[in-house]
């Protein structure tokens, strides 16, 4: 058998390697026709870098360390001997070497997108967030439809800046609800920390001729590269105005392919404790990013159900984008109308919104959103009502 495997060439022993690896998921043969293969020809890079990626899938990191470290001896800066070599010492917890070996590949392969992806990954895990952004809107200018880019930009996004204040305002119009417009206006502060995003948020709002006001945080621990969390508690000074009180949480998880996962609750508090349910799903396509979200709110009788698809059109990096949203029903997150929930009638309504969000310098963020909603504000009667929406931020 040995001397007919002699006669095979190079190539042929390579093509069997893999088979072996692939198809026969029988490592240990696919690492003894590899090296046959090496045997005819020592310098075949692409041979030596999956000799190395074999000795990886089994844990013999040392055996891969030298097999990608001759390859980049003998070729340095090799685009796919510089992603494999680094991708080891990544998943090993070697982020520094890792990316000093990915730097290398990238100055001999300045538009190698893996290559770029890879060192934004490594630059989250060092906590260098303002650099991986960089590299990212780097990878963007270059693929601006990778929907790996744009997930990991928003994980980055939630604990990238170590600092960010933002102020936005909300007028809303009535058709004939009401003979005065509502106002909205917030205030907030986030910090990021090494458990993830703190936000502390202080929000006002003017409509049934009252004031009220109510103190929010929010926090997005980190868990895992694979599972976050959003916590949030809020207070305020006027039940009429905004619940009494509020709670809620979720867990999400970024899924293969470009999905995300999330699970949660919110409670909110009026003269009763109202406890809502909500699952949502996302996935990057291309510049999309699709997110369809329900609320489902137990009563005594029935659940009540609230449904809504947002889609962003990304221009650029994580904070340019066009969106669009569809949806019926009540949504708890939303400071407008989340006061309709206590009504013990069901109220029905179905809404449609455009905006848009700009950044300037990477560290300013603009936006603006308008939306039509057509709401029931009392059993059988229903009206129209107009908002928009404006807000800046600072990230430092």
């Amino acid at each position: 058998m040995n001397a007919q495997e002699e006669e095979f060439t190079t190539d042929e022993l390579f093509v069997k390697a893999r088979t072996a690896a692939f198809d026969e998921d029988n490592y240990p043969k696919a690492i003894e026709l590899t090296l046959q293969a090496l045997d005819k020809s020592s310098s075949y890079a692409d041979v030596r870098i999956f000799l190395g990626r074999l000795y990886t899938w089994t844990d013999k990191v040392d055996s891969a360390r030298v097999a990608f470290e001759r390859v980049l001896e003998e070729n340095p800066g090799h685009q796919d001997g510089s992603l494999a070599y680094a991708n080891l010492e990544y998943w090993n917890d070697n982020s520094e070497k890792a990316l000093k070996i990915v730097n290398n590949g990238i100055e001999k392969n300045p538009k190698a997108e893996d290559l770029l992806l890879l060192k934004a990954k490594i630059l989250k895990d060092l906590e260098q967030y303002s650099e991986a952004t960089n590299t990212l809107n780097k990878l963007l200018r270059i693929n601006p439809k990778l929907p790996e880019a744009r997930s990991l930009g928003e994980s980055i996004r939630n604990v990238s800046a170590r600092n960010q204040i933002g102020v936005d305002y909300e007028f809303v119009n009535f058709e004939n609800r009401f003979d005065d417009p509502w106002h909205l206006a917030s205030v907030d502060y986030s910090r990021s920390t090494k458990i993830g995003s703190i936000i502390g948020r202080l929000n006002y709002a003017n409509r049934f001729a009252s004031n009220g006001t109510q103190i929010v945080v929010d926090a997005y621990p980190s868990i895992s590269d694979t599972f976050y969390a959003y916590l949030s508690g809020g207070i305020s000074s006027s039940g009429s105005i905004f619940p009494e009180y509020r709670v809620g949480a979720s867990l999400y998880a970024n899924l293969p392919a470009s999905f995300e996962g999330e699970v949660g609750f919110r409670m909110l508090s009026f003269d009763e404790q109202t406890w809502i349910y909500t699952a949502s799903v996302g996935k990057y396509i291309s510049n999309f990013w699709l997110n369809a979200r329900t609320y489902l709110t137990p009563g005594d009788d029935n659940v009540s159900h609230s449904y809504s698809l947002n889609v962003r059109y990304y221009i650029a990096g994580a904070d340019d984008y066009l969106s669009f949203g569809v949806g019926t029903g009540i949504s708890p997150d939303d400071n407008t109308n989340n006061i309709l929930i206590q009504d013990p009638y069901k109220l029905k309504s179905s809404n449609i919104s455009v905006g848009y969000r700009m950044s300037v310098n990477s560290t300013n963020v603009f936006f603006i959103n308008a939306e039509l909603e057509d709401q029931e504000y009392a059993p059988e009667t229903r009206g129209n009502q107009f908002s928009i929406g404006i807000g800046y931020f600072k990230k430092f």
